[in-house]
């Protein structure tokens, strides 16, 4: 019997946070310290050409130095910002959610695709420890392509060497879901951690 997969987005899924608004709460928050408006920050940012954390990886710094520039901030608030975001980035663990994914040896093997930023690897390494219970973890900034793009599932699942109709995916966006399928994967738009847990088990029955 083929190997069955079930393939694991991160925040929002494995970290409780809120994708959609995080982001921008942090953005603001940040306008609001280096005291000027978020459009003028935008303008800045764009005319700053910094490069791309989501689909790069070794700029962090190069990023995080340009960011600093853009809002003027001394070094200081640089650091702060910077850790900010990861802790907003990450959330909290879903702990029973990777609890279940551990308890599927045996019976599947897990694994990750994430859209990520430069850094999350080891960010959450150090504060989950994800590559105790996931392999492969594929972060769409090492890839260089990221969700719904097919050509990240499909990284993914030579990483895994895996065939779509072996694999779910479990993310809390529609489009990425909607990506999946469309490449010939199982795909399950998270909710809750008891649905996706009942989703699990009816697949690897199926």
């Amino acid at each position: 019997m083929p190997e069955k997969w079930i393939l694991f987005d991160v925040g929002g899924v494995l970290e409780v946070v809120d994708d959609d608004a995080w982001q921008d709460q942090w953005w603001a928050r940040w306008c609001r310290e280096a005291d000027i408006t978020p459009q003028e920050a935008d303008e800045r940012l764009a005319a700053a050409a910094l490069p791309r954390i989501d689909l790069e990886a070794g700029v962090a710094e190069a990023f995080w130095e340009g960011l600093g520039a853009v809002l003027r901030l001394d070094s200081d608030r640089q650091a702060q910002m910077r850790a900010e975001f990861w802790d907003s980035y990450c959330g909290h663990a879903d702990s029973e959610l990777i609890a279940h994914a551990a308890t599927l040896r045996g019976r599947a093997r897990v694994a990750i695709l994430s859209n990520s930023a430069d850094g999350a690897r080891e960010e959450e390494e150090r504060r989950y420890g994800f590559s105790a219970v996931f392999d492969p973890i594929c972060y769409s900034h090492e890839l260089g392509v990221a969700k719904p793009d097919a050509r990240a599932y499909r990284s993914a699942l030579q990483r895994m060497d895996a065939a779509p109709e072996d694999v779910l995916l479990i993310d809390d966006h529609v489009e990425a879901v909607r990506g999946a399928r469309e490449i010939g994967m199982s795909a399950l738009l998270h909710r809750s951690t008891p649905q996706t847990v009942a989703a699990i088990e009816q697949f690897l029955r199926a």
